[in-house]
């Protein structure tokens, strides 16, 4: 074991520490107030730091280890982050909050039955490990180069402090260690600032810009890359359960939403800073094939040990305050939503125990995906996101904005959309940028998603559908089928640079979305049997005065 080793060891050992006995305080509160969302009770710091560490810890290591390969390109992936919490911030958690959302699958299975409620969180519980251990990868780099300790070990190591510290105190657990870590990210922050000066330094950053402008090229990464982070984040906001539990646990949406601008405020530097330490390590230590193994080499040569390791206690709260929560909200789902599924008449008490069971399942589900790949961090994220993305997106939709979804088209929606998402990237041989026909597998899924829960629709209730056709005739429905119409014109004006651009699945999904969309605006109710007999259209009427449509 090299010094810097043993920095680290001894950083990472009394920090654990202190991580248990706030677990253990936490416990006390737990009981008092809630295990799942801490009683509601979270001012806007509270909520602020909790997301600060989920998103943007995470974000710092993919960011991190992107811009050693491709440079400056990797912003976007921190740019759609941000936009993801400024929209559920102004948009999502006021609606959400009055309905005391837990998880995502829990509202799924609230309006469309167990089956739903299992199906739904299963799934959703099975993507949270690898988000979890996407960020375990960059502690468990440092660990392997400074100690010999196999990547493997590493992973399993953070798992299970994740798994001890949860069990004992919930929500509160995860609110007390985000704190935390936002003054450890600080520590951080200024330790690598100093590392950067030391060398390259600047002079050296702008030489490299000379030496290699393909790494200041904001799309280095490739369209196609950049396009898939942006849409999945974006669709995301509907989806983002662990930080819908976090930010619901507030006082009042208010807080909320405070919490949640402070959070995108917060993450900016952990953008631009990761990418000024990687492109540096990149400069001083060329030639690795993983970001996150690099960065440790570099540090090594720049700064004295006791300053490695305190850097990467940071790199181990990012792991914690981005693998905290999801292990936790996986947990939820399995325990509390699954649970409940199986056993309907389940008390609060056997709920939770159900969730502490479920989080040491996830624990070696985390160190199993760890075994499987432990290179691309950013990889683990974006498949995570495309398979709940794939099962769950169109059932939230419709739990929103459309009656008429049936029981069992959410069902199958969720099981033909999570296939397909994860068929498609097996055809891909699980590339982080090359895709079967060049459509990224996100597009493929929620396609799917989206076709299955309309088909079994129409085919289980079409007979009761109150068809509005005057609904095209708004300002919304002519916008709609304009929008739909100039999709189609620029798929076959320009299909040929769209497909090499890799956009030609986005494209096609836009198309279906909008093709939905008019679907919901055409046939927003379902009769009740006695009115399909009969063929009346009592919101026809009621339709057209709303709207301000004149017989």
């Amino acid at each position: 074991m090299t010094e810097v080793g043993v920095w680290l060891i001894g950083f990472a050992l009394i920090y654990t520490f202190i991580l248990i006995g706030v677990g253990t305080i936490s416990r006390k509160r737990a009981h008092k107030t809630g295990y799942f969302v801490g009683g509601r009770t979270f001012n806007k710091w509270m909520v602020a730091f909790c997301i600060t560490g989920l998103f943007s810890g995470s974000t710092f290591i993919s960011v991190l280890e992107l811009s050693y390969l491709t440079g400056i390109s990797a912003v976007w992936y921190g740019v759609a982050e941000t936009i993801q919490v400024l929209i559920i911030a102004y948009l999502i958690i006021g609606p959400f909050r009055k309905k005391l959302v837990v998880t995502v699958s829990g509202m799924i299975g609230e309006k469309y039955g167990r089956k739903a409620l299992g199906i739904g969180g299963a799934i959703t519980a099975f993507a949270f490990p690898m988000w979890s251990v996407a960020t375990s990868i960059g502690f468990a780099s440092a660990i392997h180069v400074f100690t010999g300790i196999s990547l493997t070990a590493s992973i399993a190591f953070t798992a299970f402090l994740l798994y001890f510290y949860l069990r004992a105190g919930g929500m509160w657990s995860i609110a007390t260690t985000q704190t935390l870590n936002f003054f450890v990210f600080i520590l951080m922050f200024g330790v690598g600032i100093y590392a950067v000066l030391l060398n390259p330094g600047l002079d050296g950053l702008t030489a490299f810009a000379v030496e290699k402008p393909a790494m200041f090229s904001l799309n280095a990464v490739g369209n196609q890359v950049i396009v898939a982070w942006m849409g999945t984040f974006l669709v995301n906001v509907i989806l983002a359960q662990a930080a819908f539990q976090m930010a619901l646990s507030c006082k009042t949406p208010e807080e909320g939403q405070k919490g949640l601008k402070l959070a995108a405020l917060f993450g900016v530097p952990f953008i631009l800073l990761a990418i000024v330490f990687g492109v540096a390590a990149a400069i001083v230590v060329p030639g690795y094939s993983q970001g996150l193994v690099a960065l440790p080499h570099y540090l090594t040569e720049v700064l004295p040990a006791p300053l490695v390791g305190l850097f990467f206690l940071g790199v181990w709260a990012c792991a914690l305050s981005w693998g905290a929560p999801c292990q936790f909200s996986g947990a939820t789902s399995l325990g509390k939503d699954v649970g409940a599924a199986l056993n309907p008449k389940a008390t609060e008490a056997q709920l939770v125990s159900y969730t502490k069971k479920a989080l040491l399942l996830l624990t070696f589900l985390m160190i199993a995906f760890g075994v499987l790949r432990t290179e691309q961090s950013a990889w683990w994220n974006i498949l995570a996101w495309t398979l709940r993305n794939s099962s769950t997106f169109a059932p939230v939709v419709a739990v929103l904005f459309w009656k008429p979804a049936t029981r069992t088209s959410v069902v199958y929606s969720m099981v033909v959309g999570f296939s397909a998402g994860l068929g498609w990237y097996a055809l891909s041989g699980w590339s982080v940028s090359e895709f079967h026909l060049n459509i990224h597998p996100v597009w493929v899924g929620m396609s799917a998603n989206l076709m299955t829960i309309m088909a079994i629709t129409f085919i289980q209730k079409g007979n009761q559908m109150i068809a509005v056709p005057r609904a095209v005739l708004t300002r919304s429905g002519y916008g709609i089928l304009a929008g739909f119409l100039t999709l189609l014109m620029l798929l076959a004006i320009r299909f040929q640079e769209i497909y090499v651009n890799g956009l030609l699945g986005l494209s096609l999904f836009l198309l279906l979305v909008t093709v939905w969309i008019g679907v919901m605006k055409v046939f927003p109710e379902i009769r009740s049997l006695a009115e399909a007999l009969f063929r009346t259209d009592p919101l026809e009427v009621e339709y057209a005065i709303e709207s301000g449509i004149k017989e």
